[in-house]
């Protein structure tokens, strides 16, 4: 690659049960479903808008 893109790794710490269905979408959107779960996405300021809608049911484990 030319250019070596940001990544930024996150995982899920609470559950969507009695969550708004756009907070269970926003989850599913991001890769993440299951409790524990992590998964590493491109940092664009869209999967930044993600994180910050569901602050409280996920964790940013890495960003580089």
């Amino acid at each position: 690659m030319a250019k070596d893109k940001k990544t930024v790794t996150v995982q899920q710490i609470g559950s969507p049960l009695r969550r708004p269905g756009d907070q269970r979408a926003t989850l599913v959107g991001l890769g993440l479903n299951k409790m524990n779960r992590q998964r590493t996405l491109e940092d664009t300021p869209a999967v930044r808008g993600m994180i910050a809608k569901v602050a409280h049911l996920v964790r940013v484990v890495d960003s580089q």
